[in-house]
């Protein structure tokens, strides 16, 4: 199999640029390239692509992810490591999904408050820390 950057971006749904920042940082190892430079991609490429874009869909950071592709370029070792690194980001999910609740229940409470009508009397400015100018009453 012998692909061009762009035929690798269509297969594997990443956009050219990151493909090239991808070799840039060491994810993808530089590619072979044709006389006229172009760079060529093999199935290998193809796969490590897909593994390193749906690590970065789950919110992997690029770290994490080069951690992760080095351990399974050994597949007799222990797993222990792979654990840890989605062990620490699901606890950093789960931190991030109670900042959302929290979010959410603020933004609901300042609806809730919200009589409608003018916005000097707007429940919601004022949760922001807006006073709303009530001279005009």
């Amino acid at each position: 199999m012998d692909v061009s950057i762009g035929e690798l971006s269509r297969r594997t749904g990443v956009k050219v640029p990151t493909i090239r920042y991808y070799e840039q940082v060491g994810l993808l190892a530089a590619p072979v390239r044709t006389e006229g430079k172009q760079r060529r991609y093999g199935a290998p490429d193809i796969m490590r692509l897909n593994f390193i874009r749906h690590g970065r869909e789950l919110g992997f950071e690029i770290d994490d992810i080069r951690e992760l592709l080095a351990l399974s370029a050994q597949p007799e070792k222990p797993c222990d490591n792979a654990d840890k690194i989605t062990a620490r980001h699901l606890a950093a999910v789960d931190q991030r999904i109670s900042q959302l609740n929290a979010l959410r229940g603020e933004l609901a409470r300042m609806l809730d408050n919200c009589e409608g009508g003018r916005v000097a009397d707007c429940r919601v400015l004022e949760s922001l820390g807006m006073p709303s100018d009530r001279s005009t009453k």
